[in-house]
């Protein structure tokens, strides 16, 4: 924030308090002519209003949260660019990246400031910390059986993971479904915990060589892959360029799990099995990427996250 911002906040929230003293103070006093307790000359449908004044209980509950707002305004940020007496926030603001918030994390501590998502960070790794680490010690597929292990991915998961593949690991467009165990780099235990560890990148290169007729032609044999119908001359003419294709899905275009290249013969289909979105592929190719969450989660909750996904595919 700007100094001219911070100061202008500053100004209208210190005048406003100092007008409310005001109100106040002014509310106290009988400016009426009338003693207290007796009849004022306004009336309306055979009411006459009595000169009180406000109930003493009142009047205290009103300095008592002027004086509470001076004083909160005094230890806590609030007062524009102004960080409060206590040094307190409630968290490491404008960090942009991972290694920023640790730096600035670090940096918090250093100086002996109270930042309050570090703290609840801390006091949540000292209570569970120990639970992730007992857990981590038990192979996946056991804890893939176990309905407590399971019921902790499960919530490991909702709050990491479905934002991309949905509440119930179903997926969409672009985003795999982790229930049908149909995996572009393997389902094993070992294979699941590699790609939340480290993430995944896959590429598909977009087939410019090929003109629109081509891509016509190709999409065309890929659909009947499948055994899906398809005008068979077009699948006939398509299938002497898959010959390109192969190199990454294989020669009976069955996929490769090392590279990521999915099946092409199971109909399924990541981005769309319409012909429309397989010549939308061919043509401008693909880029899907799984963030890399060893550094986010640690290697403990990964291996309880890894337990409840193989488990999916396994029902």
């Amino acid at each position: 924030m700007s100094s001219f911002w911070s100061a202008w906040i500053i100004v209208l929230t210190l005048a406003f308090l100092v007008g409310i003293i005001w109100l106040l103070r002014w509310n106290m006093k009988n400016y009426t002519g009338i003693k207290e307790g007796e009849l004022m000359d306004h009336e309306f449908d055979g009411i006459v209003e009595i000169n009180n004044p406000m109930p003493r209980w009142w009047t205290i509950l009103f300095w008592i949260t002027i004086v509470w707002g001076f004083l909160y305004l005094a230890l806590y940020p609030g007062l524009g660019n102004f960080a409060g007496l206590l040094g307190w926030s409630s968290s490491n603001q404008d960090v942009r990246s991972l290694e920023e918030s640790k730096q600035a994390t670090a940096a918090a501590r250093e100086a002996g400031l109270i930042v309050e998502y570090d703290r609840q960070v801390d006091q949540a790794e000292e209570k569970f910390g120990p639970v992730f680490a007992a857990l981590s010690e038990r192979p996946i597929e056991e804890l893939a059986q176990d309905e407590e292990a399971v019921k902790i991915g499960q919530r490991l998961f909702l709050q990491n993971c479905a934002q991309c593949h949905g509440s119930n690991a179903m997926g969409g467009k672009g985003f795999p479904n982790l229930t049908d165990n149909d995996w572009l780099y393997g389902g094993s235990p070992a294979a699941i915990k590699h790609s939340l560890m480290a993430g995944r990148n896959g590429v598909m290169p977009a087939q410019s060589q090929f003109n629109d007729q081509q891509i016509t032609e190709l999409a065309t044999y890929v659909m009947s892959l499948s055994g899906r119908k398809v005008d068979p001359e077009l699948a006939q003419a398509g299938k002497a360029n898959f010959m390109v294709c192969t190199a990454c899905h294989g020669q009976d275009a069955k996929g490769n799990q090392a590279l990521g290249a999915p099946n092409l013969t199971d109909n399924i289909w990541l981005y769309g099995g319409s012909q429309e979105a397989i010549e939308e592929t061919l043509r401008n190719g693909r880029n899907g990427v799984m963030p890399a969450w060893k550094d986010i989660l640690g290697e403990d909750k990964i291996h309880v996250i890894s337990s409840y996904v193989y488990g999916l595919s396994q029902e």
